[in-house]
């Protein structure tokens, strides 16, 4: 198990946001970044120092791609296995390719969380009309109808009110399996961003608590609030999901807590995850660098938060009638700014975010709200 060290090369599927943060974590400790996705100047592509812009079926391409890098990892999981596959063959992929596998399909990730008894949400596999009018009848309304596949932030997401509704929700997905979830009433949603070494080491980032506006992530700050008992047990948990999986990497464990104090896991991302951009100002160690320590074979970073942080998403929608003010947003010295390099700005596409400390988590989020509101003056 040879350390890869810098001045190696480190391959990237995908090429978005998540992508730039950490290629700009390897250009720091001295690493080249090659990025492989669809698309041209891109997010990732704008930092790395090779990008290659091809289709992920083209195989060729893929492993003409990995035999360029010293190992390969994912800012983006939904990659087709048969890519994987491909690369593979020439160098080590981190996280493997049966858990991206696993968690790129609803009801492959659901029915692994079943298997080993992690606490998830109740669901029933849809395929038929048939499936659902009998899963609305044992999971109750209101429930939450997801497509399995290739779905994030609310996208192939539909809620099921009444069954009367059924038919209708039905012929929306076209064909495409599903998972009926029943729906969960549920104090606040929180996430563990944490990361495995390929010796077994864990670090994590505590719970971090994150507030959503239509389906997509607003506001994230840590450290969450909540009881010493929900923050063992959401880490625990996040540890437990790591080792079962033989995760190398960053992972985040998205969880709902509810009134009672029980957590629900409801999603896995296998990756940095957007309530861990908050650690790239406020942490020694940024979720990023932390997932090029991992795959690298290298040791695993502090996790300590310097103070309490906050972070708000930037959305399209602040360009709709102009220009941002930036340099209203930025007035308060405690804040900071993160770009994409999107060259659009679209309604509900993530762009950028802002982060703020505080000596406490109330300043922290009130920080970041005024500068994004004064963005807009």
């Amino acid at each position: 198990m040879r350390s890869i060290l810098p001045n190696s090369t480190i391959g990237v599927f995908g090429s978005g946001q998540l992508g730039r943060m950490f290629a700009i974590e390897a250009r720091k400790m001295g690493y080249r970044v090659h990025t492989f996705s669809p698309d041209n100047d891109t997010p990732t592509g704008q930092v790395a120092d090779f990008e290659t812009s091809a289709e992920y079926e083209d195989l060729d391409a893929v492993k003409k791609f990995a035999r360029s890098v010293d190992v390969v990892t994912f800012e983006f999981e939904n990659v087709p296995s048969k890519t994987v596959e491909a690369a593979a063959e020439f160098v080590e992929v981190y996280p493997k390719g049966e858990i991206l596998h696993t968690t790129q399909n609803r009801l492959r990730e659901k029915t692994f969380l079943k298997k080993h008894n992690f606490p998830h949400t109740p669901f029933r596999h849809i395929k038929t009309l048939d499936d659902l009018y009998h899963a609305v009848q044992s999971l109750g309304t209101p429930a939450v109808l997801k497509t399995a596949g290739f779905g994030y932030d609310g996208k192939g997401q539909q809620r099921i009110k009444a069954v009367g509704e059924v038919e209708n929700a039905f012929e929306k997905l076209k064909g495409n399996e599903a998972v009926l979830e029943a729906f969960v009433e549920f104090e606040k949603e929180v996430s563990v961003v944490c990361a495995r070494d390929r010796k077994g080491n864990f670090a994590h980032y505590g719970v971090i608590e994150n507030d959503h506006e239509n389906h997509i992530l607003d506001i994230s700050f840590a450290p969450a609030v909540c009881s010493e008992k929900v923050f063992a047990e959401a880490v625990e948990i996040a540890r437990s999901v790591a080792e079962t999986l033989d995760y190398v990497g960053t992972l985040c464990v998205e969880f709902f807590l509810g009134a009672d104090g029980k957590l629900l896991i409801n999603e896995l991302a296998p990756r940095p995850h957007n309530s861990g951009h908050l650690t790239f100002d406020a942490c020694v160690t940024s979720q990023f660098e932390q997932q090029l320590r991992a795959v690298c074979g290298l040791p695993l970073g502090s996790t300590e938060f310097y103070k309490p942080c906050a972070m708000a998403n930037l959305l399209g929608d602040i360009w709709e009638t102009q220009e941002p003010n930036w340099a209203n947003a930025l007035q308060n010295p405690n804040v900071k700014l993160h770009l994409y390099g999107k060259s659009e700005a679209r309604k509900g596409r993530k762009m950028g975010h802002l982060t703020a400390i505080g000596e406490t988590i109330e300043e922290a989020v009130k920080t970041v709200k005024t500068a994004r509101e004064n963005l807009l003056r």
